[in-house]
């Protein structure tokens, strides 16, 4: 219906915009609130069905299955489908990134208020994509030295929130301190440069993550997040379910 009401809508504007150019300055107007008490068009319904049909088959195409329910606010710090879209970057990146530039990528950091809805049991479809995903954000590789990368960890700790990343282990104390930290297997301070994947939202200072701004260079992989997560979905006849160690807090 509505869809068929802004179509209406769209044709009175070009009759109005078409009768103004014809000189009438004397048009008379009046307001038609767009409510359900406003018929439908068969003729217009008609026209728009077939395409709302291939949209919707498109959308409900199965890409994988999910043998359980994941949802961010499933544990605290890392959840299965943070864990799920971080792992999936970290590899679909990766591949992208050793092919243009001969690098590797060493770690991934997303951001928790970018999870957008959750993942239920059963089958995952090209709409679950969107669901996760509705933004057109893409990849970005940041170029970061030793001293960017201590900023980016102390911004997690700080804020002891499940954001998704892959690639690095953090682990609190029972103070909620630092006990330990290690990206791409190794200790900070290890290398010389990390190179961190993330969307270009976060890239470009959302959510605070100003220490991006410290990037010796970033790579733009011309592949947006959500066409990425289609592309991992594709590869996996089965979605892991992981809520594992990558970031937790020991205690006493």
């Amino acid at each position: 219906m509505r869809s068929i009401f802004s179509i209406l809508m769209i044709i009175a504007f070009f009759i109005s915009c078409k009768r103004a150019k014809q000189g009438h300055d004397d048009m008379d107007y009046r307001i038609i609130r767009i409510s359900d008490s406003i018929s439908a068009s068969q003729g217009i319904d008609s026209f728009i069905r077939p395409y709302q049909n291939k949209i919707d088959s498109e959308m409900n195409r199965k890409l994988s299955y999910s043998p359980g329910s994941m949802y961010k606010t499933d544990h605290p710090l890392n959840t299965p489908i943070g864990n799920l879209m971080a792992d999936a970057l970290l590899e679909m990146s990766d591949s992208v990134l050793r092919k243009r530039e001969q690098v590797e990528v060493d770690a991934v950091l997303l951001n928790y208020g970018g999870i957008r809805a959750g993942i239920n049991k059963g089958d995952v479809t090209v709409r679950t994509a969107y669901d996760i995903m509705p933004f057109e954000n893409k990849v970005v590789v940041a170029k970061l030295g030793p001293n960017a990368v201590h900023k980016m960890v102390d911004y997690l700790v700080k804020a002891r929130k499940a954001h998704p990343i892959a690639g690095m282990q953090l682990v609190l104390n029972e103070n909620e301190e630092l006990a330990s930290a290690m990206i791409n297997g190794q200790k900070l301070g290890n290398k010389q440069n990390y190179y961190i994947a993330t969307s270009d939202y976060l890239f470009n200072g959302g959510d605070d993550m100003d220490f991006f701004d410290d990037a010796k260079a970033n790579y733009d992989l011309d592949y947006k997040l959500r066409n990425l997560f289609i592309d991992y979905f594709k590869k996996q006849d089965t979605l892991m379910v992981v809520h594992d160690e990558r970031f937790i807090q020991r205690e006493q």
